[in-house]
């Protein structure tokens, strides 16, 4: 009988980030920089350190792939250069990263090396996986790097990228790492041990949430703020959660000053697989399919469970991912605008592979040139609002639903929205395209059922609304 397959996991701690995986299964946890970092001293968390070493190459060694998501830099730059608060001055922050990054990959390496575990560094910024060849090559390399057996230690690099300090939690990152690579587990270390319904430390009956199956009804206390080094809180870890289970990666978030905690609920996890358990291995395969509710909770005949794991928080994987281009358009790029599209377009633009025709736009706002990313909002053409014109009223009346890499301007498309294609050469003079995006340029941050096949251009004319066209 076959037992259970290996498994990738990602963890995320307070400044480090872990991903594990494994031939079909992988693991990313992420700290940050106040877990393996003292906030007050800068002094480096040895013991903590030294307990993440030890489960990453405890999850090796059972056979899954690892990938640290670590941050830490300035705080070790702070210590390096005895700097004892965190300075303002984006300059001073982005040379004290440099600093430290030097000393924290010597120290990660060093533990490591005990271990005779060979470790990488690899240091991404957000115009690194803006450009699609840059995603590929990232994507590529962190492939590789875990078909040798090493763990790549990822960081977003503090000393060019300005958005890590303005907007870079590693949680994002964690979660867009693992999209990236299709793990199957993120694990987001904090400083509490799951969600409560409300705060524990003022109420001490509030009642842990283990499993959370639906992240936008999710009612949780996430009032713990960032540490004073590092630039994420609870608030951060529920998005990176919406954005890694909407790729198909289980979220968990569990106490990160006991990072064996991970090893013991993975392998709880793995308990609760059937014994013959096997995700599809092939390359067509983008996603690891996530276990079904039932498996998880109704144990059954071919299942057996382990004791209770420690107690965390564990969202679940959605059970329609969204696909790897369409998780690059929806968090890589930044929105240059905002394209408004009728209900009707986004229905058959969402069901069915169908290219949106200008008849489909209803306006757009912002400026921003051909080639760039916006925003999609479905509104409602019979809403008076929404044919107004005026941008101000429309993210009242309608829905965010994706983004778009769009082939022409909002100067150009506020001239040929709601039009023909075959008008746009008699209005702009001229016609690069007869889309105003491509389907495999749009993104969605929930997928209806696709149609098995394309629609026919007969069949487009009754079940297809005006404003797209079947690819």
């Amino acid at each position: 009988m076959k037992g259970p397959k290996s498994l990738t996991v990602v963890i995320k701690l307070g400044n480090f980030e872990l991903l594990c995986t494994s031939p079909y299964s992988h693991f990313l946890p992420c700290s940050g920089t106040s877990s393996i970092v003292d906030e007050k001293t800068h002094q480096p968390l040895l013991s903590i350190l030294s307990l993440i070493v030890e489960t990453a190459v405890k999850l090796r060694s059972d056979g899954h792939k690892v990938i640290l998501v670590s941050s830490g830099a300035i705080g070790v730059g702070l210590r390096r250069m005895d700097v004892e608060k965190k300075p303002k001055h984006l300059p001073r922050l982005q040379a004290l990263a440099a600093v430290g990054q030097c000393r924290l990959m010597s120290l990660w390496d060093s533990l490591f090396g005990h271990l005779r575990q060979p470790v990488a560094q690899v240091l991404l910024t957000r115009n690194d996986i803006r450009d699609r060849s840059q995603y590929i090559n990232a994507q590529n390399t962190l492939s590789e790097l875990l078909s040798m057996g090493v763990i790549p230690i990822v960081n977003e690099n503090d000393t060019l990228a300005v958005s890590e300090i303005k907007f870079g939690d590693n949680d994002t990152l964690s979660a867009i790492t693992a999209a990236m690579i299709s793990a199957d587990y993120l694990f987001l270390m904090t400083d509490v041990d799951c969600l409560y319904d409300r705060n524990p430390r003022t109420f001490p009956d509030a009642k842990p949430i283990e499993v959370v199956s639906d992240i936008s009804s999710l009612e949780a206390d996430v009032s713990s703020a960032g540490s004073a080094l590092g630039t994420g809180g609870m608030n951060t870890k529920i998005v990176a959660a919406k954005l890694a289970t909407s790729a198909g990666v289980t979220t968990v978030i569990t106490r990160s000053s006991k990072p064996g905690n991970i090893s013991e609920i993975v392998a709880y996890l793995q308990s609760l697989l059937p014994i013959n358990y096997s995700p599809d291995p092939s390359p067509s395969s983008s996603q690891i399919l996530p276990i079904p509710p039932s498996t998880l909770s109704i144990p059954s005949s071919n299942i057996v469970p382990l004791s209770l794991p420690p107690l965390h928080t564990r969202f679940l994987a959605s059970p329609t991912p969204i696909r790897s281009r369409s998780i690059w358009l929806l968090h890589a790029l930044p929105a240059q605008g905002i394209l408004y599209i009728d209900r009707g377009a986004h229905h058959a633009l969402s069901r069915f592979n169908a290219n949106l025709l200008p008849a489909g736009v209803v306006s757009c706002s912002g400026t921003f040139s051909a080639e760039e990313c916006v925003r999609i909002v479905a509104v409602d053409r019979k809403d008076p609002l929404a044919l107004d014109g005026t941008s101000s009223t429309f993210p009242s009346a309608g829905e965010e639903v994706g983004r778009a890499v769009v082939n022409y301007s909002s100067v150009e498309i506020g001239r040929i929205k709601g039009l023909r294609s075959s008008q746009i050469e008699s209005v702009l003079g001229y016609a690069d395209s007869e889309y105003v995006a491509l389907r495999e340029n749009i993104g969605f941050f929930r997928q209806e059922g696709l149609a098995s096949r394309p629609q026919t251009p007969a069949e487009g004319m009754n079940g297809t609304p005006e404003g797209v066209e079947s690819g």
